[in-house]
C-alpha cells in the first residue's frame, strides 16, 4: 500500500489561461491540486513573477526601492527590459500612473503601452489606477490599439467590467477582475463576466494585502477561492489568481523606513499568498523577487 492510497482525488481543476504573443507567450494556472500539494495531484504551471513598471516615474518611492531601477525610471521599455533581463522577472506588469494626470492623453497612453508590449521579450499585463471611469477609458483604448497582442489587462470592477471585457475579446486579450475581499462578490463578478466572456482568459483578484495590515483576510479568501475551484469544482471560481503585492507592501511604514525590512515584508507576503494559491504574484524590489524565487526553488 502507499501513501497515494489515502488521497482522494480533487474534483476540479483551474483554467490554464495563456498570456502572449507566440515565441514570447507564458500559461498560468492549469493545477489539480492545491497550492504546493504536487503529492495529491497534478501541478500545473509554476508560479509567474511580474516586476512592476510605471509609465511614468514614480515619485514617492522611497530611495532605497528606487536604486535599482534609477537609470531607467523615465523609460518604461528600458525598465521593462531591465527587470526581465537583469532581474529575472517572468514578465511585467505596466501601471498606468500616467493616468492620475488631469493632462493624461488616453490614446498617447495606449501607443505607448503597445511600443512597450512590441520590445520586451515577455507577455505584459497592464494596470489601470484604480479608477473606475479613467481605467475603463484607457483600458477600451489599449485593447483597440494593441489588438492581437493578448495582453492581461485589469483591474475590471463591477462599474465597467463590461465595457472593458468586451474591448478585451475584441482585441484578443485576457482580463483581471477585481473584488474586495469578499468570495460571494468574486463568484457574482465571475458569473456576470463569464455571460460572454471566455472562462479561459480570465485571471481573478481576490484583492490582496501585505504582512500586517490585513494579509490574513486575504489568505483567507484567496484560499477558498481556490479550495472551491480545485475541492468542490465550482465553474465559477476556476480561473488563476492575481496576487498584486507591491503597492501595499512598499506603502507600508516599515518598508518605507528600512530597505532590509521592505525586502523581507515583500518577500513574505508573496510566500503566504503563494501558499494560498496565488498564480501570478506582482512585486516591485527585484531583491524580493530573488529571495522568493529561492524560497520555493
Amino acid at each position: 500500500m502507499q501513501v497515494s492510497d489515502f488521497f482522494e482525488p480533487y474534483k476540479g481543476d483551474i483554467k490554464e489561461v495563456t498570456i502572449g504573443t507566440p515565441g514570447k507567450s507564458i500559461k498560468i494556472g492549469g493545477e489539480k491540486t492545491l497550492p504546493l500539494h504536487t503529492f495529491e495531484g497534478q501541478e500545473g504551471a509554476p508560479v509567474r513573477f511580474a516586476l512592476e513598471v510605471f509609465d511614468t516615474p514614480p515619485e514617492v518611492w522611497p530611495d532605497h526601492l528606487r536604486s535599482p531601477y534609477v537609470d531607467v525610471l523615465s523609460d518604461p521599455i528600458a525598465w521593462a527590459n531591465k527587470c526581465i533581463k537583469q532581474y529575472g522577472a517572468d514578465l511585467v506588469s505596466l501601471f498606468l500612473s500616467s493616468l492620475d494626470s488631469d493632462s493624461a492623453d488616453v490614446s498617447k497612453i495606449a501607443e505607448n503601452v503597445k511600443k512597450v508590449a512590441d520590445q520586451i521579450p515577455s507577455p505584459l499585463i497592464v494596470m489601470g489606477v484604480g479608477d473606475k471611469d479613467k481605467d475603463a477609458k484607457a483600458l477600451v483604448e489599449i485593447a483597440k490599439v494593441c489588438s492581437g497582442k493578448n495582453l492581461l489587462l485589469g483591474p475590471l470592477v463591477k462599474e465597467n467590467y463590461e465595457e472593458i471585457a468586451k474591448a478585451a475579446m475584441e482585441g484578443g486579450h485576457s482580463v483581471i477582475p477585481l473584488t474586495p475581499l469578499d468570495i460571494n462578490l468574486c463568484k457574482e463578478l465571475n458569473v456576470k463576466l463569464t455571460k460572454f466572456f471566455p472562462k479561459e482568459r480570465i485571471v481573478i483578484d481576490p484583492m490582496a494585502a501585505a504582512v500586517g495590515y490585513g494579509i490574513d483576510y486575504s489568505f483567507s479568501i484567496m484560499e477558498r477561492v481556490k479550495q472551491v475551484g480545485v475541492i468542490h469544482n465550482d465553474e465559477m471560481m476556476k480561473m488563476p489568481i492575481v496576487a498584486n503585492i507591491g503597492k501595499d507592501c512598499w506603502k507600508t511604514k516599515e518598508a518605507k523606513e528600512d530597505k532590509s525590512q521592505g525586502i523581507l515584508w515583500e518577500a513574505m507576503t508573496a510566500f503566504i499568498l503563494i501558499l494560498a494559491g496565488a498564480n501570478i504574484v506582482i512585486m516591485r524590489h527585484p531583491e524580493s523577487l530573488k529571495l522568493i524565487k529561492k524560497l520555493i526553488a
